[in-house]
């Protein structure tokens, strides 16, 4: 892969996770909560598999903690906690991203309208190439959730979903070392493409997490 490719490869970018925390969750109406913490986890798990690097942040996290899927993926990692609306506006965040030294960004949050739209208008502005995960994020209606897509879009931002950032990272199932975690990652989140590739382990007579 070349290091102008205009495709995400697992070492062009990195990932930030913002606010995705129990209260924030239970007051999304644009996705339902199963399936934001299910590509949730598939962006965050996404990440993990390929080492990219990947901030997790929360607000008031004395009140809510990050939601326990996600902070299983990193145990270890202590997301930064914010009072401000806009995570681009905490000086960690911005040097944590500078530290990585990646112009790519990946991000999702909660909610889409507030907590992930704001970030991402100033990290554009400020000059870094931003992609938003729509279906690992949630807004406050399915308006707002659309209109802030559209508003992010305007502005720059490139559209992206789950799988497709799993797929995109994949690339080629020759690179071995990631495709059966891959692949494992798809059937244990019960993706379409996952209930499929377990018809096809039951057809060939394998046993489940083989290739």
């Amino acid at each position: 892969m070349s290091k102008d490719d205009t495709l995400l490869t697992p070492d062009n970018h990195a990932l930030i996770m913002i606010d995705h925390q129990y209260l924030q969750l239970l007051s999304v109406r644009s996705h339902t909560v199963e399936e934001v913490v299910s590509n949730a986890v598939i962006t965050a798990r996404t990440a993990k598999i390929f080492d990219v690097p990947t901030l997790f942040t929360t607000a008031f996290a004395e009140r809510q903690e990050l939601i326990k899927e996600i902070q299983v993926i990193d145990p270890e990692q202590v997301p930064i906690d914010r009072t401000g609306l806009n995570s681009w506006d905490d000086q960690r965040v911005v040097d944590w991203v500078e530290a990585t030294g990646k112009k790519k960004l990946v991000m999702a949050g909660l909610w889409t309208e507030v907590c992930l739209a704001m970030p991402v208008l100033s990290s554009l502005a400020a000059g870094y190439e931003v992609y938003i995960v729509t279906d690992a994020s949630g807004g406050s209606s399915p308006e707002a959730h659309e209109r802030a897509v559209q508003r992010m879009i305007q502005a720059g931002a490139r559209p992206i979903t789950s799988l497709a950032y799993l797929s995109e990272l994949q690339r080629d199932w020759k690179y071995e070392s990631t495709a059966t975690d891959v692949v494992n990652l798809a059937v244990e989140m019960g993706t379409a493409s996952g209930h499929g590739l377990r018809w096809v382990w039951q057809l060939q007579g394998l046993k489940e997490g083989t290739r």
